[in-house]
């Protein structure tokens, strides 16, 4: 299992707007691919800017593929994406996720 993080900045006042264009497409997107088995944008509000993590769980890195493309690593954005980020990740992290059993 892989847990998939992403990381971006957008301005305070445009967040609400920004999660919820996030969840029309990525979450969306990221939930309808098959290998994926949860998905969450979460935020974190720090003044005049707020932090939004995407955060996905995978069965495997070929589930990843499917959604991301040949490397796993390079973030996916959308149209209309761009209004929003003061900053943001073009990569992501990838975690293995140790689940306490050998």
């Amino acid at each position: 299992m892989i847990m998939r993080e992403w990381r971006g900045w957008v301005r305070t006042t445009q967040a609400p707007e920004y999660l919820a264009h996030q969840h029309r497409t990525g979450i969306t997107d990221l939930r309808a691919t098959p290998g994926n088995l949860a998905a969450w944008a979460l935020s974190r509000e720090d003044g005049e800017r707020t932090e939004v993590v995407v955060l996905s769980l995978w069965e495997d890195e070929d589930s990843i593929r499917a959604f991301a493309g040949d490397d796993p690593a390079v973030a996916r954005f959308y149209s209309g994406d761009d209004p929003y980020f003061l900053d943001r990740w073009l990569h992501t992290v990838n975690y293995a996720v140790f689940n306490g059993r050998a």
